[in-house]
């Protein structure tokens, strides 16, 4: 999500408030967060996160392109550790999508197939997939190869 994407979604949820006045509150907590940072403050939102800074200490560095040693300084990185509530509401299981009848069902050849016929069957190492009926279930089974894509 970009700052103005949530300008637009605070807007949507707060209509009766110009656009121009939610940008200049956006602003403003951005640069109070980026002030406390810079002071070297942690900023802590209940439920969302912490953010921290991170002292990366001097170091000698190599050119990638010569090889030559340069000096780099120390920094400051910034840190952000989720909070309680912001992991559990991301990590919550969703039921998974429904798939539509006529699309077959994508397996990957290791579920289908042993180890150890995995290497003698055709279309295993050759990137291709093989179509697959099940009798109980009467439905045919697209298989994909190692990339992991469907490549036939």
């Amino acid at each position: 999500m970009t700052k103005s994407q949530l300008i637009e979604c605070i807007a949507e949820k707060a209509p009766h408030v110009h656009p121009r006045r939610i940008e200049a509150i956006v602003n403003a907590v951005f640069e109070q967060m980026t002030q406390a940072l810079k002071e070297g403050g942690r900023i802590e939102l209940r439920g969302f996160g912490c953010f921290g800074l991170k002292s990366r200490r001097a170091r000698v560095g190599r050119n990638p392109k010569t090889g030559a040693p340069v000096a780099l300084p120390r920094r400051l990185g910034v840190l952000f550790a989720a909070g309680k509530e912001l992991r559990e509401r991301i990590n919550r299981v969703q039921a998974p999508p429904e798939r539509r009848a006529h699309a077959p069902a994508r397996v990957p050849f290791s579920s289908v197939l042993g180890p150890s016929e995995l290497t003698s069957h055709p279309g295993a190492w050759g990137g291709g997939s093989v179509n697959l009926t099940d009798p109980e279930v009467g439905r045919t089974f697209q298989s994909v190869g190692a990339t992991g894509r469907n490549t036939g």
